[in-house]
């Protein structure tokens, strides 16, 4: 890490607010929700399940962003000095995918295919009697709330920690506005001097980012359960949760090179901290992840083809044969194919134009992956695979979550100005790496 260079001064910088973009933004998420009202009135179970698939894929990048924060904290890396606060830009999502969410918990029936078979008594499916203590709308709808709040919460507490000495340094700066100063001061109430609120931010966050790892992979996991798994209530799989807390985590990471791409191309000095160290990593990190993300679905796929039981082959039957093959052959293009032979070397990597292309053709696949993990389950055969629904609802979806990064982005530094303190044993790990003495 010694050879990476963090500045000792670093410029305050915001993102440019800009009504025109706050107007597509809300535009496009104003056109959507038009369009999901109206499918809604017409195929409301269509409508729904777009809904739910939209909803696991933006917050599983907001959370996968958030959770390249915290990993690189934990592991006191020094690469992302400069992008560590794009990453955690995302967190803004989390509030309004809380109240997007609160809709999803009233779906009953309508969503879930055990709920109607649970109702009866005795349960007549020896199966789902097994799993009548989980499946169950009140258990669900409790560890749900309880498990959505605490990530939520855990998650934006950390961002607090991490702005909170950035707003000691940016007092009085020429480009504060109204918003940026009502937040400077909600967040530095109680202020303890500048070089006390850095060390307790510090030592707080280390301490949270353990726990908040293992409270993600728990909840991504229980969601993934509920919202994915339970569809197909007599099939289930040990490999769904870590491929779908891996899958966001691999989403945020792919998100925050979308956007450091974009947010390099339009000033120098940005361009110049987001430089070649950033983008290599970055690109090192998306292409990394397509390796795992193959491995975790191969995974998955192979103890289902091998134990050859029926509850456990139906799944991927559903999804191999017409109408959904073709989808499901398209996105492992998307989500292996291209960014694992786009990013071979070292060129694509550091090149924005090749990492954001390849970046987003993934997201597109994450995206229809959250599809095809919802749809295929309980979409009545006469319904069209994709169309215009999913598209519009995507686009509710998509609007408001630009609306919420970009409002973050304008509102706090682009870049965290405090940086974290050294470790003692780090330092005198670095200096013997290197060969200098330490006194």
């Amino acid at each position: 890490m010694s050879h990476i260079h963090v500045p000792s001064e670093i410029p305050i910088q915001y993102l440019p607010r800009s009504k025109k973009w706050d107007r597509v933004f809300l535009g496009m998420f104003v056109v959507g929700l038009a369009g999901f009202l109206y499918a809604r009135s017409v195929d409301p179970d269509r409508a729904w399940q777009s809904y739910v698939s939209n909803w696991l894929f933006f917050t599983n990048i907001a959370m996968g962003a958030v959770l390249l924060t915290v990993v690189t904290w934990i592991t006191k890396a020094k690469w992302n000095w400069s992008v560590r606060r794009v990453s955690l830009a995302f967190v803004a999502f989390l509030p309004i995918s809380f109240v997007l969410f609160l809709p999803m918990l009233g779906l009953g029936e309508a969503y879930f295919p055990w709920v109607a078979e649970m109702a009866q008594d005795p349960i007549l499916d020896p199966i789902l009697a097994k799993k009548a203590p989980y499946l169950n709308m009140t258990f669900l709808l409790l560890r749900n709330v309880i498990g959505v709040l605490l990530l939520f919460g855990v998650s934006l507490y950390f961002a607090y920690l991490a702005l909170r000495p950035d707003m000691g340094l940016t007092g009085g700066h020429a480009d504060a506005d109204r918003g940026r100063e009502w937040w400077r001061e909600l967040l530095s109430r109680g202020w303890l001097g500048q070089e006390v609120e850095e060390v307790v931010s510090y030592r707080r966050m280390t301490r949270l980012a353990p726990a908040f790892v293992i409270i993600y992979a728990l909840m991504m996991s229980i969601l993934s359960y509920d919202w994915v798994m339970s569809l197909e209530p007599h099939w289930y799989s040990t490999m769904m949760g870590p491929w779908f807390f891996m899958g966001a985590f691999w989403s945020g990471i792919a998100a925050t090179a979308v956007a450091v791409t974009f947010l390099k191309r339009g000033d120098n000095l940005l361009d110049k901290a987001m430089g070649r160290q950033q983008m290599h990593d970055l690109g090192k990190l998306t292409f990394a992840f397509s390796v795992f993300w193959a491995y975790l679905f191969f995974a998955q796929y192979l103890v289902i083809w091998y134990g050859k039981l029926p509850w456990e082959q139906i799944w991927i039957i559903h999804r191999a044969e017409e109408p959904w093959g073709k989808w499901s052959a398209a996105l492992i293009v998307m989500c292996f194919v291209v960014p694992f032979a786009g990013l071979l070397g070292r060129k694509p990597k550091m090149s924005p134009l090749i990492l954001r292309s390849i970046a987003i053709v993934l997201l597109s696949g994450l995206w229809l992956e959250k599809h095809l993990m919802v749809a295929p389950s309980i979409r009545s055969p006469d319904t069209p695979t994709l169309g215009g629904t999913e598209l519009l609802v995507a686009l509710m979806f998509l609007g408001i979550f630009l609306f919420a990064v970009r409002w973050f982005l304008s509102t706090f530094p682009l870049i965290q100005v405090w940086q974290p303190m050294v470790d003692p044993e780090t330092f005198e790990a670095e200096m013997a790496a290197s060969g200098m003495p330490y006194e």
